[in-house]
């Protein structure tokens, strides 16, 4: 039996307040959209917000979401879409994911 390969999405807190994140975990259990590579040996293990700006708290969280396993972290369709209020800060937490040896994938749902 393969080893799971281990994802996470991180969300803007700001669109969190409205948004339960159906639209992406639709997508990865449909494995369509920006989840269309995956198969069933791929577990979402971590879903979180940003923590708000800057973004603070995906530093504290990218050692702890290494230690669980986890090799990819999607950035939301909400952080990078026109349709939502643009993410300031977008580049810093994708550096701070990529710093911490963790790949990024832009996009979950559109």
């Amino acid at each position: 039996m393969p080893d799971n390969k281990k994802i996470a999405v991180v969300r803007c807190a700001i669109v969190a307040e409205t948004c339960p994140g159906i639209g992406c975990f639709r997508a990865f259990n449909e494995k369509t959209v920006a989840f269309s590579d995956y198969d069933e040996n791929t577990e979402m293990t971590a879903f979180f917000t940003c923590g708000g700006c800057a973004g603070r708290r995906v530093f504290r969280l990218a050692r702890s979401l290494k230690k669980h396993g986890v090799e990819t972290v999607h950035l939301s369709s909400c952080m990078q879409m026109e349709i939502y209020p643009e993410c300031p800060h977008v580049d810093s937490i994708r550096q701070t994911l990529e710093n911490a040896g963790i790949e990024v994938v832009e996009g979950t749902h559109h």
